[in-house]
């Protein structure tokens, strides 16, 4: 017969909370250490109470055990579906866990499932040793990963969060690393699983229940990281959209469950109500030219290859404004969505954002015939 285990997330109560700071000015106002609001894709900064503060973060350091994992996935280093063999250490591990037997092998794409919607220690364990040999090495590719995306106030001592010193991160490092890792299109059909059977190649099966309760409760939310030690209290990073907009939300060290989902409720709402993301070049536009050599099409169109915006608030007036990088001419044949080039966005003279110009269609390069004719021409 086979056996169903259940994961339900931790609700315990911190008995005291240190150094905390209430946002928001309405009575009853949640409580957390450090918040951090910005748009995703620009990571323009709504909100930012003791951003840099250095703090236990417990198990949102997973979004950097995922990101590593989903750009081995995307550098073709690791398969979805490459049977992992689970060694005595990982599923020796505590907390959150779908409960992994040693010696069996799971499927990668499974163990990183769990880890998105329940945040399963073994499954990181499991995910670090196949990926660097040992946690200890994947840990330091975690350290080395932070700092080239610039988060300058981590340190990772584990890829679980589970309490070791020494370990801290802060909001604005996390949003960093959440940004990150939504660009993987893979995570949100897993963060966004609330109730899920994980099964074993024994039989046996865990029913998964996702730890972020906003998923079926705030509009347009559709992928998170929970958190939850002694040291940390309770901590969220949570990502939501609605319509072309996407925001990054991040609290640390709330006293209760309720108040981490409450005070990113309240912090995402009160950002999408108060601010727009206006486009300044849309994808699929053309905004300029580039000369072509060797073939009867003499000008490539160039567009934006995604689009480019300001997040400000509505009714501000901003001062923006793009420029082209492009080069003195292409050779044919060009393909339709080859790079031709660079755009680059300013707001009061500051670039905040830059993405690829690609050519909007295909141009051939001179058949023989058409050879011919210009060489003829140009002989004339």
């Amino acid at each position: 017969m086979k056996r169903k285990w259940t994961i339900f997330a931790c609700a315990a109560v911190l008995a005291c909370v240190g150094n905390i700071m209430c946002l928001g000015n309405a009575a009853g106002a949640e409580q957390v250490k450090a918040a951090y609001v910005c748009e995703a894709e620009s990571g323009t900064v709504v909100t930012a109470e003791n951003e840099t503060e250095h703090l236990p973060i417990a198990s949102m350091c997973k979004v950097m055990t995922l990101l590593l994992a989903f750009e081995a996935v995307d550098a073709g280093e690791l398969s979805l579906s490459e049977e992992i063999v689970v060694s005595d250490h990982a599923a020796g591990m505590g907390g959150s866990q779908v409960f992994l037997d040693e010696g069996l092998a799971y499927p990668a794409g499974d163990l990183l499932k769990s880890i998105a919607v329940c945040s399963a220690n073994d499954s990181c364990v499991a995910i670090s040793e196949r990926l660097a040999g040992s946690e200890e090495a994947f840990v330091d590719r975690m350290n080395e990963r932070v700092r080239e995306l610039g988060a300058a106030d981590t340190l990772f001592a584990n890829c679980t969060g589970l309490p070791r010193e020494p370990q801290y991160s802060c909001a604005r490092d996390v949003a960093l690393m959440m940004r990150e890792l939504i660009k993987h299109e893979q995570f949100f059909s897993y963060a966004g699983v609330r109730l899920e059977d994980f099964h074993h190649p024994d039989g046996r099966v865990t029913t998964m229940t996702n730890t972020n309760k906003l998923l079926n409760k705030l509009n347009g939310c559709d992928g998170g990281k929970t958190g939850f030690t002694q040291e940390a209290g309770f901590c969220l990073a949570a990502t939501c959209k609605r319509g072309d907009t996407r925001l990054v939300c991040v609290v640390i060290g709330a006293e209760s469950s309720d108040a981490r989902f409450e005070s990113v409720t309240r912090l995402l709402n009160e950002t999408f109500a108060s601010h727009e993301r206006r486009i300044v070049a849309a994808a699929g536009e053309a905004v300029g030219t580039v000369p072509v050599k060797g073939s009867v099409v003499k000008e490539a169109e160039v567009v934006p290859e995604r689009s480019l915006g300001v997040f400000v608030k509505k009714g501000e007036e901003v001062d923006v404004r793009t420029e082209l990088v492009l080069p003195a001419c292409l050779k044919a044949p060009v393909s339709m969505g080859e790079k031709t080039g660079e755009i680059v966005l300013f707001r009061n003279g500051v670039e905040i954002d830059r993405c690829a110009l690609v050519s909007l269609a295909e141009i051939p390069r001179y058949s023989y015939g058409e050879a011919f004719k210009e060489s003829a021409r140009l002989w004339n």
